[in-house]
């Protein structure tokens, strides 16, 4: 009831206050400035942007205007149509603000302006663009609008205070995953998500199945060639029996000394040889870098079937489906060595906090070839992690690492996952010396064994046979792959790609370094006075580096991420356990991780996958322990509990508004207009 309120009375106030609005207007006549030229299919053509507005006279009765669109026919005939159009409005001579409008989102085009006289619309687009506006009115009522869209943010915020409130009853429900109830609630909510990935992987492979099947490029005279289908052409490579991929190579560029320099790159743009982005270039032919796994498992597959390269969107899609299953499965499985008496709203809010915290919803978000090595390694981690922990789960509570036998088929099939992160991304392959501090007891019993000959020689190899013979199975033909293509097996091509420098000569920065790593953790957030109220945050470097625009760090964007800095501290607690070697471990190796990719590549939004889970997981036994156990008094566990809430509450806030903010890498508002315009009338008709 409270959101249906807030939804038809709060959210429809300029409904309500237009009720009086005269109507009246003459926007059939609408005053053209000279800057402007009318086409007979009813589109505007800026031809002076200084001088490109046009005026409509208002009598006060109503505080909006409306921006009517040319008809839908003529917009999709149009040759140029605009989704996205940046107007000003002036009111009685006041200047207002520049904002932009889509067609696709009609609440969009009504603009807020105070005037009893004139109103002045300024198109703000550059000379020769193609305007979809047909008239401006005054004087207008806005519609009433039910919003499903904004219902169901208002329902979701409803529910998780509603499940993690410090007097909800999850907080006295002991997570129990043996229960059959807690397994059929976990499977509804993976079955919600699974339809949730279903619904856009449909769309794309229909809109795919009734489209051009070509790979999905663009090209610019003088400039490089952007192709978005790297994973397609590799599998179509492969199926033709080939290590490189069938793009053109211009006699030109194979006529050069050096096709790395960036300035002999240049001239070649200049004099129009075809130069493609973010390929790797070498002996003649044009590779992909990217980890090649993914392309046998998913787009060889689909090609074969079809015909047709798979697109990459529904790839990322399908892989970050596994990550959101496997990395609960991970959590609560550690949850169970950690603390086995957490309770069911302390394991949700873990699990979101995971979620949140490894950097996930950027590969949500960003659905490209760049995201797919990525989700690959992080699904292929969380499902070896969890299947090394399942290895050894104890029969006894409290929990003994050591007293239960290794289950082989967990070693062995966890061994086979994070070996397989050499095809995919390959710094995720060190996950593998995580196996050193979990099954430190069972090694020290082996060679204890050994020592006393107590063993004989098959029980005390199959142990390490379970681990190196799936490794060995699937590392053999990643290194041979790589030899085939540039004559090493541990050369994965990324010094020969073409990008914003000559990688074969590139040298880090030294002064660029302790910069790098306190931006990728502490970058700050920016607000702003506007939609979506976070804004780029600037990266100065004194030298050059690789630097992606971001928005905030990593503990900027998830505070509670600090809470790993106190695992060393809790080794008494987590004694019972078996996993304090293991977290410690993994937050070496994640801040050894940011340190590499500080410098070796630089500020990347995308990078922070590789270390950002790690600290997470390390987090969680200090998460765990502000929230308490499922029985416990403490005075202050409500207070804790609400701290926990609200923050977590507020970096979700944060990682949704991130989505929509403007120039990041495929911003929302070019990549989806209307949903971009949709969200930001919710925040803009006031």
């Amino acid at each position: 009831m409270v959101i249906a309120c807030l939804e038809c009375v709060a959210a429809n106030m300029p409904f309500w206050t237009t009720l009086a609005a005269s109507t009246d207007t003459t926007s059939a006549s609408n005053a053209m400035g000279p800057g402007l030229e009318r086409r007979e299919d009813g589109m505007l053509v800026v031809t002076d942007q200084t001088q490109a507005y046009l005026d409509v006279p208002a009598d006060g009765t109503s505080s909006y205007i409306r921006i009517d669109p040319v008809p839908g026919e003529v917009l999709a005939a149009a040759d140029a149509p605009y989704r996205t159009m940046y107007v000003r409005v002036d009111g009685d001579g006041h200047a207002g603000r520049m904002t932009s409008v889509a067609v696709s989102a009609p609440r969009s085009l009504y603009l807020r302006v105070r005037a009893n006289d004139t109103v002045r619309l300024w198109i703000a687009e550059s000379a020769g663009s193609v305007v979809p506006i047909a008239a401006v009115h005054a004087n207008v009522r806005v519609p009433f609008s039910f919003d499903w869209l904004r219902v169901a943010v208002m329902a979701a915020i409803a529910l998780l205070v509603a499940l993690w409130r410090p007097g909800s009853r999850l907080w006295r429900i002991t997570l129990d995953p043996s229960s059959r109830r807690q397994r059929l609630a976990f499977a509804a909510v993976m079955a919600a998500a699974a339809a949730a990935t279903l619904v856009p992987v449909a769309m794309q492979l229909s809109a795919q199945l009734a489209s051009d099947p070509t790979a999905l490029s663009f090209s610019k005279p003088n400039a490089y060639t952007y192709d978005f289908e790297q994973y397609g052409r590799v599998a179509d490579a492969l199926i033709h029996g080939r290590v490189w991929v069938d793009l053109p190579v211009d006699p030109a560029l194979q006529a050069v000394d050096n096709p790395y320099d960036a300035a002999t790159r240049s001239r070649l743009l200049a004099d129009g040889v075809q130069l493609f982005w973010d390929y790797a270039y070498y002996d003649g032919h044009w590779y992909s870098y990217f980890g090649v796994l993914p392309a046998v498992l998913l787009f060889v597959p689909y090609q074969l079937a079809t015909g047709r390269m798979l697109p990459s969107g529904v790839a990322e899609l399908v892989l970050m489906f596994g990550v959101l299953v496997f990395a609960c499965l991970l959590t609560i499985r550690l949850i169970r060595r950690i603390a086995p008496r957490t309770s069911l709203a302390a394991t949700s809010m873990a699990i979101v906090f995971v979620l949140v915290g490894s950097n996930a919803p950027y590969l949500w978000f960003r659905t490209n070839f760049y995201s797919i090595p990525c989700a690959a390694s992080l699904l292929l981690s969380t499902l070896g992690l969890w299947l090394w922990l399942g290895a050894s789960m104890p029969r006894r509570r409290p929990p003994r690492p050591d007293d239960a036998p290794l289950k082989l088929g967990h070693l062995a099939g966890g061994a086979l996952c994070i070996a397989a992160n050499l095809g995919c991304r390959p710094t995720f392959a060190l996950v593998a010396l995580l196996g050193i501090p979990l099954f430190w007891p069972q090694l020290k019993a082996l060679y204890a064994g050994i020592r006393q000959r107590s063993i004989g020689v098959w029980q005390a190899l199959r142990m390490p046979m379970a681990v190196l013979v799936p490794a060995v199975c699937i590392v053999l033909p990643l290194l041979a792959y790589n030899a085939a293509r540039f004559g090493s097996p541990l050369d994965f091509g990324n010094s020969y790609q073409f990008t914003v420098t000559d990688m074969t000569r590139f040298t880090p920065a030294p002064d660029t370094f302790p910069l790098l790593v306190a931006y990728y953790l502490f970058l700050p957030l920016r607000f702003t006075a506007e939609f979506p109220f976070l804004t780029l945050s600037p990266t100065p470097l004194p030298s050059w580096a690789y630097a992606e625009e971001m928005i905030g760090g990593l503990f900027m964007l998830c505070p509670l991420l600090m809470l790993a800095f106190a695992l060393p501290f809790l080794r008494r607690r987590l004694r019972g356990g078996g996993c304090w070697g293991l977290l410690v471990c993994g937050l070496a190796l994640g801040l050894a991780l940011l340190a590499f990719d500080a410098w070796e590549g630089g500020l990347g939004w995308r990078y922070m996958i590789d270390f950002a889970w790690l600290l997470a997981l390390a987090a969680l036994p200090a998460f765990l322990a502000i929230a308490g156990a499922v029985d416990s008094r403490a005075p202050a566990l409500r207070v804790r509990r609400l701290l926990i809430m609200l923050i977590l509450l507020a970096t979700l806030v944060v990682t949704l508004l991130g989505f929509f903010v403007p120039g990041r890498d495929d911003a929302l508002i070019g990549v989806n207009s209307g949903l971009y315009h949709t969200v930001r009338s919710w925040f803009t008709l006031f």
